[in-house]
This record gives C-alpha cells, structure tokens and sequence, in this order.
C-alpha cells in the first residue's frame, strides 16, 4: 500500500525540489508534518480500500501545499523535505501510524466495508481526512 506519498513527491518535484538530505530526519520530529502527513495515509488507505470514497485530489494538493510551506518556514529546504517523504523507513513510519489510527476507530484492516464506515464518519464530522475524501 503507498499512500498519497507519491503524489506528495509529484508535488515537491513540481515545486522545483532537488536532490540532497542534510537534516531531513529532523522533520520526523515535527509533530504538523508528521501529523499531516499521517492524515494523507489514512486517507488514501480508505480511499484505496473503499469502494463507495474516493479523494478530493484537488483539495489533497493544496493541503500538501500546506505542509511543504510549514516545513519551509520551519527552515527546512525543498531537497530536505524530498529527502524525508522519499526515505522508506519514514513512509513506513507513518504508514504504521495511520494503520494504528484506522484500526483505533474500528476498521479491521482486511475487511474493506470497515474502511467506509470509518471514511463516511470522517467525511460526516468534516474532519480533516474527511475533507480529504467524498462519497462516490
């Protein structure tokens, strides 16, 4: 499973980042980014496993926006912020945390339908993943 982390190194690539690493590892401890980018993996994953959810990638687009613009002005460089959404262990990192999310709010992680229960109530409270998807 890949989250919007793809999309999010389309985004930086298209914002212009280059390559490099300096402190990348720092934005690991940046609770927004790391937050953030756990409410893009837990969207994706419902999108991706429900059938009746789908994203809004327009609005996805400009929340990653958001969060490549706070880690700028936290000092962190385009290449920093490629480095660290790229690096396998982080994507594996946030991964587990939003499974470890999705499974709190009830989803069994093999059963699909869980995934829509849990997607409509996000999208029903306007949540912030929920403000991330639309019924199809």
């Amino acid at each position: 499973m890949r989250p919007l982390f793809s999309m999010t190194l389309a985004l930086i690539l298209v914002l212009g980042a280059g390559p490099g690493l300096a402190r990348a590892d720092g934005l690991r401890d940046h609770k927004q980014i790391n937050d953030g980018l756990t409410t893009i993996a837990i969207a994706d994953m419902i999108r991706k496993k429900c059938p009746t959810i789908s994203a809004r990638m327009i609005t996805a687009y400009g929340y990653m926006r958001s969060l490549k613009k706070i880690a700028n002005d936290a000092g962190y460089s385009d290449a920093e912020i490629e480095a660290f959404v790229t690096d396998k262990r982080e994507k594996a990192r946030v991964e587990g945390a939003a499974r470890e999310w999705l499974q709190s709010q009830g989803v069994t992680l093999s059963r699909p339908d869980s995934y829509c229960v849990a997607g409509r109530s996000e999208i029903d409270r306007n949540s912030q993943i929920g403000v991330l998807l639309r019924s199809k």
